[in-house]
């Protein structure tokens, strides 16, 4: 009985270990969270930038220290999987009356993986599905806050309470005018009421901690009345006059949407009890999947978790196949999807044509510095996986073959649990959003008929998005090097995201030129390129030809963004941003603000 005894002091000890290295984790992430509110009240926009991407690395660098704290003192690896078994059932119960046990249990999957270096496991070592509810949680100490607010306004006191939601949050810089901007919110929210009556339960519940991106801080919380529920959100900006001012009300699920979107940086919000957080926004964004949201709030690892979740849950209620993803084939990633399953797979491919002059790793520090930067809208943020395994019945002869061909590295086919079920293993992979690839979309208007009118305003708004979306990424120093209509994608609500970083570089690290004009006559009529070109060197005025060769698409890119074509509008850019500046890009049409709406300076 002795060595039982002892195996299973060492299991409790482990999962003890485990969850302390939790602790540090979840502690330095919520503490770096919570010092966003002074980075934003000094205006600390580098700093507010750099702790962004800083915070994404917390994660691996825990599940490494505590990796390395279990190999040192229990020589966690050697140990029986008797052992793990037990500390699995003992970290269970170190979770009862815990405040975030779903990231707990992923983060004990995580070192687990690591420590026994093997991606599949039987399902008693690792937390396949949750095993600690996280529905009502809540935090009991009398100093804690609650997970949101409920304040409860009559008309007449509506300007108000906003203003009590406000100074409730306790932002120490103060406000240029806050009853002002208090009555354009009251004045807004009665505007969405309109004539309904005000029944008995009527009120605002707000989170309680402020959600901080960028330049911007964001109240998020919901309109209640009677069986009815509207999303609101205020953005709270630096004025010109270095105050604070609300800028907008954003109201409805389409607008939360657009705030929360997986094309944009993680939020920085102090949450002591993140499945509270989730459960609320939720009720917001019912479309949203869950693990979106977890992502949003920088969770990126529980949002992983509970991605995978979903797509084998989906695998198992599904019968289509895996199939190469329509549209253009690209010259580095193979591309495939699941008709059915709203996203698509991305491999690397083994080689590239001779104009491609990259590297695998490369590649993926393409990939690394997307998810770290500030995706303004417009970048779509990627989920990385190893080793991912899927049935061979559910892939296209076709797409095996292709993946042979480009990628056979990545490909492994085997019959891993010796059942006769074949399984495809894929060893690197990207996942990422669905879009109608915008040279796809522009397509199926060209067919429809330039003339027709639904037709031509359909290609005028998507030039118009496609050159907002590359002036947004200008705006973010980042210049998206591939700039062909295939490369950018249409996302459900109208917005052009760019997808393919294979490319991409720092504005700041760019040379743009202007075309030097010809010597002589030879050079004029020469169809070669008569002047020294640099690496970085680039020339706005040789987009022209490659994006603008059907007259309608011209036409509309002349009208809106021909500064894209010159030179000057890029070093204007880089003349800012290498001057410090940082540009705000707002997740909102600029009808919605109130410096729009009601005629008053603010910083643009």
């Amino acid at each position: 009985m002795f060595p039982q005894r002892l195996d299973s002091t060492i299991a409790y000890d482990i999962a003890k270990a485990m969850r302390e290295g939790f602790d540090r984790h979840y502690k330095l992430f919520r503490t770096e969270s919570a010092r966003a509110k002074h980075r934003f009240e000094t205006a600390d926009w580098h700093g507010q930038q750099r702790a962004q991407r800083e915070r994404i690395e917390f994660y691996d660098l825990r599940v490494r220290e505590a990796s390395t704290r279990l190999e040192r003192e229990f020589k966690a690896g050697e140990q029986p999987m008797e052992v793990w078994h037990q500390a699995k059932l003992h970290y269970i119960g170190l979770l009862i009356d815990y405040h975030q046990p779903e990231l707990a249990e992923t983060f004990f999957n995580s070192v687990t993986t690591k420590i026994l270096h093997r991606s599949y496991f039987q399902n008693d070592f690792i937390f396949v599905r949750p095993a600690v509810s996280t529905e009502y949680i809540e935090n009991s100490e009398p100093t804690a806050r609650p997970t949101y607010r409920a304040y409860y306004p009559t008309p007449a006191t509506m300007r108000e309470i906003v203003i009590r939601l406000l100074q409730d949050f306790d932002l120490r810089l103060g406000f240029e005018d806050l009853v002002r901007d208090a009555g354009y919110v009251a004045q807004a929210m009665k505007a969405q009421l309109g004539e309904v009556k005000l029944r008995a339960n009527f009120q605002i519940q707000v989170l309680s901690s402020l959600f901080f991106r960028n330049k911007g801080a964001y109240v998020v919380g919901k309109i209640i009345n009677g069986f009815s529920e509207l999303p609101i959100a205020l953005p709270v900006l630096h004025g010109d006059s270095g105050k604070l001012v609300i800028d907008a009300a954003l109201f409805g699920e389409d607008d939360l949407l657009i705030l929360f979107s997986f094309a944009r940086a993680y939020f920085m919000v102090d949450m002591g009890i993140p499945s509270a957080y989730v459960q609320f926004l939720r009720s917001m964004m019912p479309r949203m999947p869950r693990a979106e949201i977890y992502n949003a709030l920088g969770l990126a690892k529980q949002g992983k978790t509970l991605f995978y979740r979903d797509f084998l849950y989906h695998l198992r209620h599904s019968t289509d196949k895996f199939r190469i993803a329509p549209g253009i084939k690209g010259m580095v990633m193979l591309v495939f999807d699941l008709p059915s399953f709203p996203y698509v797979f991305k491999v690397i491919k083994d080689y590239y044509p001779p104009q491609k002059d990259t590297t695998r790793e490369q590649i993926k520090a393409k990939y690394l510095l997307v998810k770290q930067h500030d995706r303004v809208g417009r970048m779509a943020d990627t989920q990385e996986y190893t080793l991912v395994a899927f049935p061979r019945d559910r892939f296209d002869d076709e797409l095996i073959a292709e993946i042979e061909e480009f990628a056979p590295s990545q490909l492994e086919i085997s019959d891993r649990d010796g059942d006769g079920q074949l399984e495809v293993i894929i060893k690197h992979v990207y996942i990422e959003r669905r879009m109608i690839p915008l040279n796809i979309y522009l397509q199926e208007a060209f067919d429809a008929g330039v003339d027709e009118p639904a037709a031509k305003g359909q290609i005028e708004r998507a030039v118009i998005e496609y050159g907002n979306a590359i002036k947004d990424l200008v705006a973010a120093n980042i210049f998206p090097g591939d700039m062909l209509w295939k490369n950018f994608g249409i996302t459900r609500h109208g917005k052009v995201v760019f997808y393919d970083y294979d490319e991409i570089e720092y504005v700041t690290d760019c040379k743009f030129r202007k075309v030097p004009a010809p010597r002589n006559a030879e050079e004029e009529m020469s169809g070669e390129v008569w002047y020294s070109v640099g690496p970085r060197d680039i020339f706005p005025e040789t987009f022209e030809p490659f994006l603008l060769g059907n007259p309608a698409v011209r036409e509309a890119f002349m009208k809106h963004h021909a500064d894209l074509l010159d030179a000057a509008f890029w070093q204007s850019h880089q003349e800012r941003i290498r001057a410090g500046y940082v540009f705000d890009v707002f997740p909102y049409e600029q009808g919605k603000r109130f410096a729009v709406q009601h005629g008053v300076e603010r910083a643009q």
